[in-house]
């Protein structure tokens, strides 16, 4: 759940690209699937993590393995019953701003549903056990064009305060770089007796 980092460079390459290697997103079956972490712990609840004030710190690497763009996050999170709204400001290390804000919704069996203003279609994820797995598609703007980028988005909650995030940018099937993101509560996350740590 982040942002379009440093678009110039996660994009210049595209037009090298060729079409042969297009490829439905997420429709391999070879990589991890998020039902493979029901056993993890300590249990996601998405509604309970992204709830209050959250704070975040990433990195954008392209393809090399070279970070690109270093930025923050700001999240503010409520929830009313199966629907929710994060609102993310972002800051980068260059100076620029964005905001985006996520609407969410909780469907039956982990499963998550979301719409932002520049998310193409709706995004779709599933949480099972300490994991969560979230793909969509952004649409970029870059000189005067349009990119719709696919985001293949992977969350691991470590503990009651602190969930990882990597997620991985794609066009045409072909991989354009990462983002990593690690995610802090501003208060622990309740234990099983409802009581903060």
């Amino acid at each position: 759940m982040h942002t379009t980092i440093d678009r110039r460079t996660a994009l210049a390459r595209l037009g090298a690209l060729p079409a042969v290697a297009a490829t439905p997103f997420l429709a391999s079956c070879a990589g991890p699937q998020v039902q493979g972490y029901a056993q993890e712990k300590p249990l996601l609840d998405l509604r309970t993590y992204f709830n209050g004030p959250v704070d975040a710190w990433g990195v954008f690497t392209d393809r090399s393995g070279q970070v690109v763009k270093r930025f923050t996050v700001r999240m503010d999170c409520s929830w009313q019953g199966d629907e929710g709204v994060l609102d993310e400001a972002f800051v980068y290390s260059d100076g620029t701003q964005q905001r985006r804000i996520w609407r969410l919704q909780a469907g039956p069996n982990g499963t998550y549903t979301g719409r932002a203003d520049d998310v193409v279609g709706q995004a779709t994820g599933q949480v099972s056990g300490n994991a969560f797995r979230w793909g969509y598609t952004l649409a970029l703007p870059v000189d005067g064009r349009v990119w719709h980028v696919d985001f293949d988005d992977w969350m691991y909650l470590m503990d009651a305060r602190v969930m990882l995030n990597k997620a991985t940018m794609s066009k045409w099937g072909v991989k354009l770089g990462e983002v990593t993101l690690s995610f802090t509560r501003r208060s622990p996350l309740p234990d099983a007796t409802g009581k903060t740590p």
